[in-house]
């Protein structure tokens, strides 16, 4: 039965050391593979063993099991080394090798005689054959060895636990449950209280966790990782974690753009409230979220630009962390705000060139819009007096949300009030001048101007302004005369097919004609005005704008009355 069991570790062991060589690591680590290795070997000792019939075949065996407390010890130890960041020389490394290759020499040399093993006994059980040894004098070197490699393992753990360092305490706890582990099972075979050992069945256990840290402890060696990117370049610095944010590695040059991670320990999550924690769990979101995600941060004077990506340990693998990839941009930076200022500047001087432009603009539509106004003697200042009220009500129906109005939209309808009346340019000084009531044929060629103020708006601006000034600019010259009910000119527009910016403007052309004096007549009172206004509110005019119109009236009378006391 114990002949099954061993063959069945030996068969793990050798299942796990094939798995973890068919994994396609980038970078190998000679400790570990050479453990994998060893522990087949010991299995396989063991399992013969199990199966032979006299005690030379058994004292073979034995030799060969000794590999576990020799050379598997030595490197379990030197391993550990490697863990803690102590590099061990040359010679300490040869001097550790050769004393156990040496104490295994003792034990070959000593399969013809009884100086380590004084008697061998094959014993025959239901439940398989065993070994029943009586030591010989040897064997006294042997527990001493065993001494010092398990003192000299203690004081790198004592060591490992007091110091403070960045590497993973897993792969200590690892290492350590390992070799306890092994210890208590080595320990009834050399009290002799078993019959069969049970160190081929820690060995498989062992191996197991060993290989499952060996996977993990992949993606501490960020050699690797940069190689599987190609990113080896000293200039730049290289942090990796793992999927939930803890940190594995970093190269040297990563402490010069991120110093604070000097105290990061390995396999704990980022330090909370770190610049570098800062840094990089927000570019984490947003590369989960977007697919890619870069930084810009500044350390000291040095601008610095951080790029992530994921990483896998083994080639064609599942995706096992995050890579931070650090770069010095200060030059790049230098070079994008020259370009920067250089724009600035630039548009800076196309807005000067522009804002001239548009005033010569404004300067000539005002001009014609007074020189057209000079020849009314029915509507003096009407020009200034209606692009100043269109402000107060633009500002007003803004506040109250009524209409959909933004800033672009209100500086248009307010630059486009002046050209209203621009068509009148067409009529006749009779009629336009007539202090009485016009006759239907005078009437008919006054309300031509509205569709002539629409053409002469395209004749100044179109190609020359901005298109959506341009229609704004005609709608409110050619359809400020139109009414809700659709009895208005030219086109008998009903309701909201005239346009927001001439229904804005046809509340402010008629409330100045009520409040100002014309030729025909004197003006009325701000109480009738608002009330003519306030009746023509869903026939002349669109109901929605009562509310605003109400808004301002107070500002609206106060200019007027500011204005007739000049």
């Amino acid at each position: 039965m114990y002949t099954y069991a061993y063959g069945i570790c030996l068969i793990i062991s050798i299942l796990v050391c094939l798995v973890i060589a068919c994994r396609g690591y980038e970078k190998v680590n000679p400790y570990t593979y050479t453990v994998f290795i060893i522990i087949i070997v010991v299995n396989l000792a063991y399992w013969l063993k199990s199966t032979v019939l006299n005690w030379e075949a058994a004292m073979i065996c034995f030799c060969i099991c000794y590999f576990d407390c020799t050379i598997l010890l030595t490197i379990m130890i030197l391993s550990m080394l490697r863990t803690l960041g102590i590099k061990p020389g040359f010679l300490t490394k040869f001097l550790a090798y050769g004393t156990a290759f040496l104490h295994l020499a003792l034990v070959w040399l000593s399969v013809h005689n009884k100086n380590y093993y004084e008697s061998i006994t094959i014993v025959h059980t239901a439940m398989g054959n065993a070994t029943k040894v009586t030591y010989g004098p040897l064997k006294l070197i042997h527990t001493v060895y065993m001494a010092v490699l398990v003192a000299i393992f203690l004081v790198l753990l004592i060591a490992a636990y007091i110091r403070k360092g960045t590497y993973s305490k897993k792969t200590v706890y690892v290492i350590t449950a390992a070799i306890f582990m092994g210890l208590m099972a080595y320990l009834p075979d050399i009290l002799g209280l078993v019959q069969f050992s049970l160190l081929p069945f820690v060995y498989v256990i062992g191996d197991i966790f060993l290989a499952y840290n060996y996977e993990r402890t992949q993606a501490h060696d960020l050699t690797a990782v940069m190689t599987k990117h190609q990113n080896v370049q000293t200039v730049r610095g290289f942090v990796a974690v793992d999927l939930k944010m803890r940190f594995l590695s970093c190269n040297d040059r990563a402490y010069d753009f991120l110093p604070e991670l000097k105290e990061q320990v390995v396999d704990e999550p980022l330090i909370e409230g770190s610049s570098y924690a800062r840094l990089m769990y927000p570019m984490m979101n947003a590369f989960e979220k977007e697919g890619g995600a870069s930084k810009k941060f500044r350390v000291g004077n040095v601008t610095c630009i951080a790029e992530i990506n994921t990483f896998t340990i083994r080639t064609n693998g599942p995706r096992r962390g995050y890579l931070f990839e650090l770069r010095d941009a200060t030059e790049e930076q230098k070079a994008f705000d020259l370009v920067n200022s250089y724009n600035e500047s630039l548009n800076r001087q196309v807005k000067e060139a522009t804002d001239n432009i548009r005033g010569i603009q404004n300067k000539i539509v005002a001009g014609m819009a007074n020189m057209i106004e000079n020849r009314d003697n029915n509507t003096g200042g009407h020009v200034k007096r209606t692009s100043d009220i269109i402000k107060i009500l633009v500002a007003e129906i803004r506040r109250q949300g009524i209409m959909d109005i933004d800033d672009a939209f209100a500086d248009d309808i307010m630059r486009a009030a002046p050209m209203h009346d621009l068509g009148k340019i067409i009529v006749e000084n009779s009629i336009l001048n007539k202090p009485g009531k016009l006759t239907d044929e005078e009437y008919e060629i006054m309300k031509m101007h509205s569709t002539k103020s629409g053409e002469m708006v395209m004749i100044l601006l179109d190609g020359v302004e901005e298109e959506h000034f341009v229609k704004v600019a005609y709608n409110v010259a050619r359809f400020h005369h139109e009414r809700w009910d659709g009895r208005g000119y030219p086109e008998g527009l009903v309701g909201s097919m005239t346009p927001i910016e001439a229904r804005v403007m046809a509340v402010v052309d008629v409330y100045d004609a009520l409040v100002s004096k014309r030729a025909y007549k004197e003006p009325f009172s701000f109480e009738k005005a608002t009330q003519i206004m306030c009746e023509g509110m869903g026939t002349q005019f669109d109901p929605n704008m009562k509310a605003p119109f109400l808004g301002c009236k107070a500002q609206l009378e106060a200019y007027y009355t500011e204005i007739n006391a000049q």
